[in-house]
């Protein structure tokens, strides 16, 4: 279990019981946003909740459930992977992860990845 709670960055997604590290979090199904289509996205406050997707990274998508809410950190405790066959964004935790802790992602895809992103980063 998981739930959307008032996190330092603003809303964030916590963790509702323990999860072990390799636990499944979330299977989130997606909506995908074709790249023609991006012009239109990148104008609107969905462009920061989107996720690069498709063979190439070419289209975006919106994970449903809570998936486009979960907080990025240069530190993760937990990362997110596309299974482009089932339509959908799998978090998979890090590391052990304690009830009450806020679940966070790289934005970068690679939990190690430490290039900028197009936001000041609260870590």
């Amino acid at each position: 279990m998981i739930y959307a709670g008032k996190s330092n960055k603003g809303r964030g997604i916590f963790a509702g019981r323990n999860f072990a590290k390799g636990e499944i979090i979330e299977k989130c199904p997606i909506i995908v946003i074709p790249a023609a289509e991006w012009e239109y996205i990148e104008k609107t406050v969905l462009y920061n909740y989107c996720f690069s997707w498709g063979k190439d990274m070419e289209d975006a998508a919106i994970a449903l459930g809570l998936g486009s809410l979960y907080n990025h950190s240069y530190n993760p405790n937990a990362l997110y992977i596309n299974n482009l066959p089932q339509m959908s964004i799998e978090f998979i935790s890090l590391k052990d992860i304690e009830e009450g802790e806020e679940i966070t992602v790289n934005y970068n895809r690679d939990p190690d990845n430490k290039k900028p992103l197009w936001f000041e980063v609260i870590d």
